[in-house]
């Protein structure tokens, strides 16, 4: 709700614990809880902003509207629920399949035609390597400026700069092959080249029962 032109597929998983009609049932109840949702959304929005402008000092929430108007002109494409069976490999190769269907359309990401430099390339199987070298540590996890250094190190990136190398990263990271949280200031240096590292550590810290579980530690 906070990027622009987002796309989001909900994935609805535990088929298997569900009848056939319970799924149509349960489907068509998450769409149209998304569409109360972000309608409601649109609704505060709205309200937040005419108090704002209604003020009798508004040049003291000039902030606060801009970043309203912000959140207000971000689109949110919301794409048809998919049903999964996690247990079942065929209804895992379904959902690659709708992933790389909704990736591939134009309409919904225009960018997917946009020719990048070849050193965009490079770069990218460079990071691969040295995210699956041996020397590499298991949590991924790398100095933005000991990445540049080697890279530069490669005969083919020796004149890689610094900027170049950002742009490149926020590349990587919005197609998932490495997450770099630039906006971060304690994280902006570091790039994690293995992400699923990151989703193991969420899956221990985030979880459910955990407060529970830490509320029953003496």
């Amino acid at each position: 709700m906070r990027v622009p032109n987002s796309v989001v597929l909900p994935v609805g998983t535990h088929v298997d614990c569900c009848q056939e009609q319970e799924v149509a049932e349960k489907t068509r109840d998450i769409m149209a809880r998304i569409t109360a949702m972000l309608a409601e959304r649109k609704s505060n929005l709205a309200h937040f902003i005419n108090n704002l402008e209604g003020n009798e000092e508004p040049k003291f929430y000039v902030d606060q509207w801009e970043k309203l108007k912000e959140m207000e002109s971000c689109t949110l494409t919301i794409l048809n629920l998919v049903a999964v069976n996690c247990t079942d490999h065929r209804d895992i190769k379904k959902l690659e399949a709708t992933v790389l269907k909704h990736v591939k359309n134009e309409e919904l990401f225009p960018e997917v035609v946009r020719v990048l430099p070849p050193i965009y390339r490079q770069v990218e199987a460079a990071i691969v390597d040295i995210a699956q070298s041996e020397e590499m540590a298991d949590h991924g996890m790398m100095d933005l400026q000991y990445l540049l250094n080697k890279l530069s190190q490669r005969e083919h990136l020796a004149g890689l700069g610094r900027e170049l190398l950002q742009d490149i990263l926020r590349y990587l990271h919005r197609i998932g092959l490495v997450v770099w949280y630039e906006e971060i200031k304690h994280l902006e240096s570091t790039v994690f080249l293995q992400p699923t590292f990151l989703i193991t550590m969420f899956k221990l810290l985030v979880r459910h029962h955990l407060v529970q579980q830490l509320e029953s530690i003496s």
